[in-house]
């Protein structure tokens, strides 16, 4: 899966029959397209609109309801009011190209998939769970989680990956030599934990306890 800090260098083009893209040209055409947003003013809107939906709320003007969900106009209209050159082509150009499918749109609405610090509830989803997932981390909490296992730390629920390429990833955020952990996921459902999957590739589960954890990678 593409590193999202990779994927945000990319400017944000439109095909005239195919819609927004962030490869050289149209995945489905081969269409150069029109360029619609810069590699900078994507990064800060992307920031933007997923720390509004996720953390920040009331400080960008937005009032979510209980499962996370705000009108789409509201969002854009709290995006143009931080960024005067931002209009709904631009929020719906983030959105679409998101490869983390970090976002929900449904009913004229949107909302965040996962990684809400504000208090929400999202519905359990039906999909699937892989036997086997991965949590990316910094060496320096090893030893804290291999004792008391992966805790949300400021966030609703743990997130954890598909791969251990994401995992890693992930763990590459907080250090350079990240450590990877498995989680025995199997065996998680079957004692009773709900994971869930959230987004593209990740899934969220409230808490892993040491016993279902093993070091995949240091």
């Amino acid at each position: 899966m593409t590193d999202v800090r990779v994927q945000l260098q990319r400017v944000i083009r439109r095909c005239p029959d195919h819609g927004h893209f962030d490869e050289a040209t149209c995945p489905d055409c081969d269409d150069e397209g029109d360029a619609v947003l810069e590699a900078n003013r994507r990064v800060r809107l992307s920031k933007f609109v997923s720390g509004a939906l996720r953390h920040f709320p009331d400080d960008a003007g937005l009032s979510l309801d209980d499962a996370g969900w705000v009108a789409f106009d509201s969002l854009v209209e709290a995006v143009g009011s931080r960024y005067p050159w931002a209009d709904a082509e631009h929020v719906e150009a983030v959105v679409a190209t998101d490869s983390k499918g970090r976002f929900e749109r449904r009913d004229g609405r949107i909302r965040a998939a996962y990684g809400h610090s504000v208090d929400v509830e999202l519905e359990s989803t039906t999909t699937s769970v892989p036997d086997c997932l991965y949590h990316g981390t910094s060496p320096r909490n090893l030893d804290a989680i291999l004792d008391d296992g992966v805790k949300p730390m400021g966030r609703q629920a743990v997130h954890l990956s598909e791969t251990r390429e994401e995992a890693r990833n992930v763990g590459s955020r907080h250090a350079d030599d990240p450590v990877v952990l498995s989680v025995d996921a199997r065996s998680m459902r079957e004692d009773g934990f709900e994971i869930d999957k959230r987004g593209a590739g990740t899934y969220t589960v409230r808490r892993v306890p040491p016993s279902y954890l093993e070091v995949a990678e240091r």
